[in-house]
């Protein structure tokens, strides 16, 4: 399973490149106010879900752009494309993300960044990899050397306002904040130590399914923003290194609570 999750990553990450610097913007759909879909998006998902099926035709998908298959049993839960508006304007940040369910957990997670070539892969209770070496969450735990990283609310710009709260508030405390577009390799740098926390409302399943298990299984934590196990389905994540979680989370439950 994890060397079909590896080949469906890769063939599309090399459509991705493929077709990278070349979207006509006017021909792109827009599934609500600031969510994009491109017709790379769709093959790169029709790829996946080839690769998938031609080996275990029977697990059943849950993907961004198509399929969206019932709970239970093998479920593969898919983006084919993580940072859409990234990729529509030609900036290198955008991944695929592919994440193996079982009996309703996640126990395999593959991110494939074409850009840089580099695959993260974890598999439950095995660790997290980057091109084939171990990797772990960063020990930093001073606020002031922490490198945080975040998510604009794009679907859900009403909770700006909230989301400056809190942006302000850990900005103030920690070394710097930084904003890339992709939720999937967010959780990446978590996990392969390069930033120390990240925090995001309103994302979706198979924005985070992957990520999740990454950065479980590279040391870090991982919640909704009440601290509960619920954050792929829930879709308010925290993550990080595990010493910076008990700050992200006081701040983010004094801003969000009973707001979202």
């Amino acid at each position: 399973m994890i060397k079909t999750a590896i080949a469906a990553a890769k063939q599309a990450g090399e459509i991705l490149l493929k077709h990278h610097g070349q979207i006509d913007l006017a021909h792109v759909d827009t599934k609500n106010p600031s969510d994009f879909v491109t017709h790379v998006d769709k093959k790169s998902e029709q790829i996946i879900i080839e690769v998938i099926k031609s080996d275990f035709p029977d697990h059943k998908i849950y993907a961004e752009e198509s399929a969206k298959d019932t709970r239970g049993g093998y479920r593969w839960i898919i983006d084919p494309l993580d940072g859409t508006t990234n990729y529509m304007h030609g900036f290198p940040v955008f991944s695929v993300s592919i994440a193996l369910e079982f009996d309703d957990e996640i126990v395999l997670g593959v991110v494939f960044d074409p850009t840089r070539n580099e695959l993260y892969v974890a598999e439950q209770g095995q660790g997290s990899t980057c091109n084939g070496k171990k990797i772990c969450v960063s020990q930093v735990q001073q606020p002031e050397l922490a490198l945080l990283v975040s998510g604009f609310p794009f679907r859900s710009k009403k909770f700006i306002d909230l989301y400056q709260q809190s942006f302000n508030r850990l900005f103030l405390k920690v070394a710097g904040i930084r904003r890339l577009g992709s939720a999937a390799l967010d959780f990446c740098h978590i996990a392969a130590g390069r930033s120390e926390g990240f925090w995001e409302i309103g994302l979706s399943p198979w924005d985070v399914a992957a990520g999740y298990v990454l950065v479980k299984e590279a040391g870090g934590k991982i919640t909704d923003f009440v601290g509960g196990p619920n954050a792929i389905w829930d879709g308010n994540v925290i993550a990080s290194n595990g010493h910076l979680h008990p700050l992200i989370s006081k701040v983010v439950k004094d801003v969000f609570k009973g707001k979202l």
